[in-house]
């Protein structure tokens, strides 16, 4: 879905990154259980360099910014268009009605 652009994609991406999950796992037939134990090991890594990409080791930051490159050209050959999420996330006008 979306090309992998989902919370649960970004979840493994980042488990690859901090070397919690091998690259080659896709986590697919994974229980929840075992995708909020990554997510608890991937927040714990964020936290360890202050959510901040620049706090990653040269390794690791390698790693981050070739994978997310990855996922962003594969995603967009699935039909992923960033510009169109980025419109639906952006509140419209309100509808404001009369309240005399």
């Amino acid at each position: 879905m979306f090309g992998g652009m989902t919370d649960t994609g970004k979840i493994i991406r980042d488990g690859w990154v901090f070397g919690h999950i091998p690259e080659s796992e896709t986590c697919e037939g994974w229980m929840v259980q075992g995708i909020q134990t990554l997510w608890d090991k991937v927040n714990q890594s964020w936290v360890d360099v202050g959510f901040r990409v620049d706090n990653l080791s040269p390794e690791q930051r390698e790693r981050f910014d070739r994978i997310q490159a990855e996922a962003v050209e594969r995603a967009k050959k699935a039909g992923w268009d960033p510009e169109r999420d980025i419109e639906e996330d952006e509140p419209g006008e309100l509808d404001v009605a009369d309240s005399d």
